[in-house]
């Protein structure tokens, strides 16, 4: 197999990921970030329902109750038994006890063939809603700092509070993937997105801890090889190894993407869309973020301990 120079190639990839947050930056200035009631409070009311509705009549008369903007969203669930139509209103617009029974009245006298009934409710407030978001950025704080100590530790004998920091610097890069992967397809960011998020650190990380296993076995092998040389030829090593791993976890998650979409399922789009972005992220940026940054800080050092 061609051998492929990942020390060259780590600035062209930082310039791709730069217009890509720039874009996302730019999206997410013009039409806002789509945040969950779990973080900016508000309210959700999901109705079951029979037969056809269609989504202009429902509006009418949420329209007539409710002066709020609000949202609405239709699915089905995979075995087609049950058809769900959800009314959302983020923010300040939480509904109180009695608007929701105003509304849920005005539905099912209009709607009385359809046989529409609550299938789920919940109020957040603002307040709880910035607790919530704290303490899910917290945990993402959290996992960096475990994520910093375990990998310095465990390659301790080749530099490793180094590799940890740029392994970390890697993963930055796929949270904001999944982050701006949201942005552009106007998904929510709620509980599903922290899920991506840390279950993203930990894949990406495993791709990046292959590499760095592989370096220090290069390390043992030849004492005296230049840092960068060393690096690049483990990335070859295990690059086989990195792709087929993102390629079948991507085809994996790919799957729930196509059912999310064909049965309108709103709780696995929020998850399966910024996980197949990340997982794609996860598997370029070990291969040539992680190491390449790894040898520009090592060389960086050497010159100036010289």
């Amino acid at each position: 197999m061609r051998k492929i120079d990942f020390n060259k190639a780590f600035l062209k990839v930082i310039i791709v990921y730069a217009v890509i947050f720039l874009a996302g930056a730019v999206v997410a200035g013009i039409f806002g970030v789509n945040l969950d009631i779990n973080f900016r409070g508000g309210t959700k009311i999901s109705y079951s329902y029979t037969g056809e509705l269609k989504d202009a009549d429902i509006k009418a008369v949420v329209d007539e109750k409710l002066e709020p903007k609000f949202e609405l969203t239709k699915s089905t669930s995979i075995a087609g038994d049950t058809k769900t139509f959800e009314i959302s209103l983020v923010g300040k617009n939480a509904l109180s006890a009695e608007d929701q029974e105003a509304l849920t009245k005005a539905l099912t006298e209009k709607f009385k063939d359809n046989k529409i009934t609550v299938y789920n409710s919940t109020s957040v407030s603002p307040t709880l809603a910035g607790t919530f978001l704290l303490k899910s950025l917290v945990a993402v704080i959290i996992t960096a700092v475990l994520v910093v100590i375990y990998v310095g530790f465990r390659f301790r004998k080749i530099g490793g509070v180094s590799a940890a920091l740029t392994a970390l610097v890697a993963l930055v890069f796929d949270v904001f993937v999944t982050f701006f992967t949201c942005v552009f397809f106007g998904l929510q960011i709620d509980s599903n997105y922290m899920a991506v998020v840390l279950t993203i650190l930990g894949y990406s990380l495993n791709d990046t801890i292959v590499i760095y296993d592989r370096v220090r076995e290069n390390r043992r092998l030849n004492p005296q090889g230049e840092i960068g040389e060393l690096v690049n030829d483990s990335i070859n090593q295990t690059f086989k190894r990195n792709v087929v791993t993102s390629v079948t976890t991507f085809l994996a998650v790919m799957t729930i993407v196509v059912v999310s979409e064909l049965f309108g399922l709103q709780s696995l789009r929020t998850f399966a869309i910024p996980m197949a972005f990340g997982i794609i992220s996860g598997g370029i940026s070990s291969l040539f973020i992680a190491g390449p940054l790894w040898v520009i800080w090592k060389r960086s050092r050497a010159k100036k301990a010289a």
